[in-house]
């Protein structure tokens, strides 16, 4: 990985979009943005605020969360540690 967030700052990988509900395909234009994903690299933290997020967490975050950037053919989100609603254990 070429990218290593800064701060409170971490890199996820999005969890892909549902393609399929029942029997329906569901076409590009109607899928919705996936709210979970995987964090793939994180900053040190901040003086006041410590990096509680490590890479290989599972985390829900906001719907318009993270500045979306692709690398390598990949469609990465970068938001900071506060954007970051919770963990999947």
């Amino acid at each position: 990985m070429n990218i290593k967030p800064l701060a409170d700052r971490v890199l996820i990988l999005p969890a892909p979009a549902e393609e399929k509900v029942g029997g329906i395909i569901i076409p590009d234009t109607a899928k919705e943005k996936p709210l979970r994903g995987k964090v793939v690299a994180a900053g040190k933290g901040t003086k006041d605020e410590e990096m509680i997020l490590k890479e290989g967490d599972t985390v829900l975050y906001g719907k318009y969360a993270g500045t979306e950037l692709e690398l390598e053919g990949e469609k990465y989100l970068i938001m900071r540690q506060s954007d970051v609603l919770a963990i999947i254990a």
